[in-house]
């Protein structure tokens, strides 16, 4: 069974609880939790999920492994 690598039912929900899933679906990766405007590192990285949130703690980009 593959491991779930991409989140496109969070978009909308907020940005904590969508956090709190993906580590219950996947504990092996790191969740990042990101405000708009935060600066970022363009490595690679397949043990990280970045939550992008609105000023309004919505999640409004899918929450993807790697990126």
């Amino acid at each position: 069974m593959s491991q779930k690598s991409s989140w496109p039912e969070l978009v909308g929900v907020l940005a904590t609880l969508a956090a709190t899933q993906i580590g219950k679906d996947r504990p092996d990766v790191a969740v990042e939790v990101l405000p708009p405007g935060a600066p970022l590192t363009p490595d690679f990285n397949d043990k990280r999920v970045r939550v992008f949130m609105d000023d309004n703690g919505i999640v409004f980009k899918i929450p993807v492994i790697a990126k």
